[in-house]
């Protein structure tokens, strides 16, 4: 998918994300986030675009980050990264050289897990990736969402964890039986596309969208942008006032409509990710979405 498609799709999907007021008429440019260290105690990061690209770490950023945390400013993830268990992304953060606590990575799949609890009384279907663990999904009731049309029809609901295997036979499959007997779909990764070094990969929440466009069942999103996963990242740093936090992303449509939801100030990285490429005033003129600070690189 290009960026091009990939924003004519969130904005067609629009009715479905949060509203949320872009009040800055124009961003202030700053160099890094060095240059909001005095301004902020607490950053909110995404992953894709900001820390890494794909498997690779985007330069300086590791350095970057070290420095806030060794000024003493509370640096927490706040990611979509809803497609891996937990201990995998905490293995891949320190591989890339960034030094989290593992719970200052708050991600979609946590604020997920949260809102389905122990899951009585269903059972689960998961769009989960092939060779992925459910990890604590798997003390559920559950079938794994693969090519058996029966397990299909045989689920009380569906979970879209992670996509990287979902084909259009399996999402066929799903559309055919929400069809046949609608029921409720909570997506883990709100995400329509995430940048990687080849270019964007198909996210949780494009089949989800899709699916809603074509069966008439409304999914229901934990994560960026929607509220549920800033309370949990909100509870990890209860003493910091929301005017001291700031959101830092690649995505107009997730991390800075997002902060602007959870009613903390949005930075904007633009080298990385999304907007690598792309003219930021285009952009945010035709979605109105705007960001309080723009930088290049973090």
């Amino acid at each position: 998918m290009t960026s091009d498609a990939a924003l004519a799709a969130y904005e067609a999907a629009r009715a479905r994300l949060p509203d949320a007021p872009s009040p800055v008429a124009a961003p202030e440019r700053v160099a890094s986030l060095a240059d909001l260290a005095p301004r902020f105690d607490a950053f909110f990061l995404d992953a894709f675009g900001v820390l890494n690209v794909g498997e690779d770490a985007i330069p300086g950023a590791p350095e970057r980050i070290a420095a806030l945390q060794d000024a003493g400013k509370r640096v927490l993830v706040v990611s979509n990264a809803a497609g891996f268990p937990h201990d995998r992304l905490m293995e891949k953060y320190a591989r890339l050289g960034f030094k989290f606590a593992p719970e200052d990575v708050v991600t979609s799949r946590k604020a997920l897990a949260v809102a389905v609890g122990d899951g009585a009384g269903r059972r689960w279907g998961l769009m989960v990736s092939d060779g992925v663990d459910a990890a604590e999904f798997d003390a559920l009731d559950h079938r794994r969402l693969r090519d058996d049309p029966e397990d299909y029809d045989t689920v009380d609901a569906v979970l879209m964890i992670g996509s990287a295997t979902w084909t259009e036979e399996r999402q066929s499959l799903l559309e055919a039986a929400l069809l046949e007997r609608p029921r409720p779909v909570l997506v883990g990764n709100p995400d329509i596309v995430a940048p990687r070094a080849e270019g964007f990969s198909v996210e949780p929440g494009s089949y989800a969208h899709r699916l809603a466009d074509r069966t008439g069942v409304a999914p229901e999103f934990y994560g960026k942008p929607f509220a549920n996963i800033f309370d949990l990242a909100f509870a990890r740093v209860p003493d910091v006032p929301r005017e001291r936090i700031v959101m830092v992303g690649d995505s107009l449509h997730t991390d800075i409509l997002g902060a602007r939801v959870a009613g903390i100030a949005a930075a904007l990285v633009t080298d990385h990710g999304f907007p690598s490429g792309r003219d930021l005033d285009l952009d945010t003129d035709a979605t109105g979405i705007r960001p309080d600070y723009v930088m290049g690189s973090p």
